[in-house]
C-alpha cells in the first residue's frame, strides 16, 4: 500500500517533467535551426557544443522514460496484491500436486473418477525420485484425504522442499481408474512475486491461476 501511494505520487511529477522536456527541446531544435540557416558560410559554427547538448537532451528523455515505465510496474504489481488480498483468511481450492513441507504434515485430497479396489501413492522430490509410497485406504469415488507425515520408506523425516503426490487407483479387473490431485487450504498472505500473484497455503506459494474453488473459513 505505501509502494502503490508514493508511486500514485511521483506519475504527476514525471508527466509534467516529460511535458517540459518536449518544450525544451522543441524550442532548442527551432533555435538550433535558426542558427544554423543563418550562420555565416565562410565561418561556420562550431557543432561540438549542439551535438553535445542534442546528446544530454535524449539521455534525459530516455531517463524520463524509463522511470515512468518503471512507476506503471509497480503501480500494476500493487494493484493485482490487493486483488488477492481478499483471499487471506479464506478456504481455497488449488489444482496442484505439489506442496512445500517444512515440519508440519502435508493434506492432500485425490478424487477418483468410480470406486477402486486398490488405490497406491506415491510421494517424489523435486527431482521425481520417490521418497515414500504405500496403498491408500481411501478408495471411495469422488474426494478423498491423504495426509503424509513427512517421513521417507526409513521412516525418517525428510528435508524442506517441494514434495509431489502421484495417485493409481485401479478397478478389481485391473482397469486403470481417473484420479486428480489437488489441495485444500487456509490462505495466511498474499504476495506478488516475480510478476505473478500468489497465495500462501501453509508453506506453499500457490499461482492465483491454479486456485479452483474459494469459501469462507468455518469458525472454530
Amino acid at each position: 500500500m505505501v509502494t502503490a501511494v508514493g508511486n500514485n505520487a511521483a506519475a504527476p511529477s514525471m508527466t509534467g517533467g516529460m511535458t517540459g522536456l518536449a518544450s525544451t527541446y522543441e524550442t532548442f531544435l527551432g533555435l538550433l535551426t535558426a542558427q544554423i540557416r543563418n550562420q555565416d558560410p565562410l565561418s561556420p559554427m562550431d557543432s561540438t557544443e549542439w551535438t553535445n547538448q542534442l546528446v544530454q537532451y535524449t539521455s534525459v528523455e530516455q531517463q524520463l522514460k524509463q522511470n515512468e515505465h518503471l512507476a506503471t510496474l509497480v503501480a500494476q504489481g500493487a494493484s493485482n496484491l490487493n486483488a488477492v488480498v481478499g483471499f487471506i483468511g479464506k478456504n481455497v481450492t488449488a489444482d496442484i500436486d505439489a506442496q512445500t513441507f517444512k515440519d508440519q504434515p502435508l493434506e492432500w485430497k485425490y478424487a477418483l473418477g468410480t470406486a477402486a479396489e486398490t488405490v497406491d501413492l506415491k510421494v517424489t522430490n523435486k527431482d521425481g525420485t520417490v521418497i515414500w509410497s504405500g496403498s491408500a485406504d481411501g478408495k471411495d469415488v469422488g474426494e478423498n484425504t491423504f495426509v503424509w507425515d513427512g517421513k521417507d520408506a526409513s521412516g525418517k523425516t525428510v528435508r524442506a522442499g517441494d514434495y509431489t503426490l502421484q495417485v493409481t487407483a485401479k478397478t478389481a479387473g485391473g482397469a486403470d481408474i481417473k484420479s486428480a490431485v489437488y489441495m485444500r487450504g487456509t490462505v495466511d498472505a498474499a504476495e506478488f512475486i516475480n510478476g505473478q500473484s500468489v497465495l500462501r497455503v501453509g508453506m506453499s506459494l500457490i499461482p492465483l491461476s491454479y486456485i479452483t474453488g474459494v469459501e469462507q473459513a468455518k469458525a472454530s
